[in-house]
């Protein structure tokens, strides 16, 4: 292919910014081209996962009514793991979105196939088993790129490769990921029947629950997720790499020990796993990401560009990868020049409120670098409701008294404190 036959957009990931990008980019009549490295779209994508429906409202209002979900998210837990038991915080909103629900469940795999193919339906070109290999570069401008012997051209490539963008890297917007940067994630998918998940986490037929993990990680910074899909849970966790490697321990044994808990074993007895998955995932958020998202002719977009939130409650990163792949695809619409194209984005994502969205939360890694919070909190919390519920027959201490005791045997004073103005600044 030569300079002067070019396409309006090449993609490089078909996740869901560059499927978002693809599908918003071809439905206007541009000419788009997909690249995928995998032999399918979402056949190289591990994920726990949730969308936030808003999103997929974005590229087309209704879209979420066809799309592969798993189930609607009405129950929002959080679970604070002890050595023999669990401190759960159970919050029931049966309406959550009463017009557009609020998120679903979801599995990768099946989702991007199906949002690639949507993409395509609308006049996309995708190609998979395509590993793009080199940037071509004219006067300063991205315009090509570079996959065996073929050469494609457009007028602006958009990067949707990942955590660990090989084309952000080659454009020179990042350096090579550090361990610090990013965490590590394992997850299983367990099968089990549809009636035998709605007994346990108290759902009705097409409800479903969303549960954070605390003091699940054996010591080490980081945290566990789970999420009940149609037929199976997703169940996992994620940690700091850096952490993991320090303390020599490994994170297949973390997620084994996890599965035993008993306060997490009832959840999945009898359940088979019919997926096991480890991937990377940007873990700091704003912070760590590239200080500039564009050269001219090219745009960062989803994971390449970090955008990723953990709140520690809330993570989000599907939804993020598929607005910034709408920003992009609005800033090509509107600017026929690729000089134009990477201010247009940015302020897309401004106005998208996708860039104040991770400024929000900018300092919550912070927190999260606690290692308190990994294991000495959910402990108190455990050893607190241990006291309150412990009936032997004895006299019963004084519940005030009880509880500082529980409370100096983990942390002092002035830990408690410290931790305290560490979280308010953190908000």
């Amino acid at each position: 292919m030569s300079a002067e036959e070019k396409f309006d957009a090449i993609i490089i990931g078909a996740g869901p910014a560059g499927a978002a990008c693809a599908y918003v980019l071809a439905k206007a009549g541009k000419s788009v081209v997909l690249v995928e490295r995998g032999a399918s779209a979402g056949n190289k994508n591990v994920t726990g996962g949730r969308l936030y429906t808003y999103a997929l409202e974005l590229v087309e209002p209704g879209l979420y009514q066809e799309a592969p979900l798993e189930r609607k998210v009405v129950r929002e837990q959080i679970m604070m793991l002890g050595q023999n038991g669990a401190v759960t915080v159970d919050y029931a909103d049966y309406g959550f979105g009463e017009e557009i629900p609020q998120s679903y469940s979801v599995l990768r795999a099946p989702f991007d196939e199906w949002f690639a193919a949507r993409a395509e339906a609308q006049g996309a070109m995708m190609v998979p088993g395509i590993l793009v290999e080199e940037l071509i570069e004219a006067d300063g401008k991205i315009v090509g790129i570079k996959a065996g012997d073929d050469e494609i051209y457009a007028t602006v490539v958009i990067a949707a490769d990942g955590v660990n963008s090989f084309i952000a890297q080659k454009a020179g917007l990042r350096g090579d990921i550090t361990a610090h940067t990013v965490g590590v994630g394992a997850k299983e998918v367990i099968e089990l029947p549809e009636q035998v998940i709605e007994d346990r986490f108290n759902l009705q037929g097409g409800e479903g629950a969303a549960r954070v993990l605390i003091g699940c990680s054996d010591g080490v910074l980081g945290g566990g997720f789970l999420y009940t899909n149609k037929k199976s849970i997703s169940l996992g966790v994620v940690l700091n790499p850096e952490d993991l490697a320090g303390q020599g321990k490994k994170i297949h044994d973390i997620l084994q020990n996890l599965k035993m808990h008993p306060a997490v074993y009832p959840l999945i007895k009898d359940g088979m796993t019919i997926e096991y998955g480890a991937h990377l995932v940007p873990e700091v958020g704003y912070q760590a990401m590239p200080k500039k998202l564009y050269r001219d002719g090219l745009v960062l977009v989803g994971d390449a560009a970090g955008m990723v939130v953990n709140s520690g409650t809330i993570l989000r990163g599907i939804d993020l990868a598929i607005v910034s792949g709408v920003a992009a695809a609005r800033a090509v619409l509107k600017n026929d020049g690729e000089s134009n194209i990477g201010p247009a984005y940015v302020a897309e994502l401004e106005n998208l409120a996708l860039i104040p969205t991770m400024k929000l939360y900018a300092n919550f890694h912070e927190l999260l670098s606690n290692r308190r919070m990994m294991s000495v909190y959910p402990n108190m919390a455990n050893d607190m409701m241990k006291t309150l519920f412990t009936v032997d027959g004895k006299l019963p201490e004084r519940m005030d008294k009880a509880m500082l005791k529980v409370l100096k045997k983990h942390v002092t004073f002035g830990q408690l404190i410290a931790d305290g103005w560490r979280g308010v600044k953190a908000i």
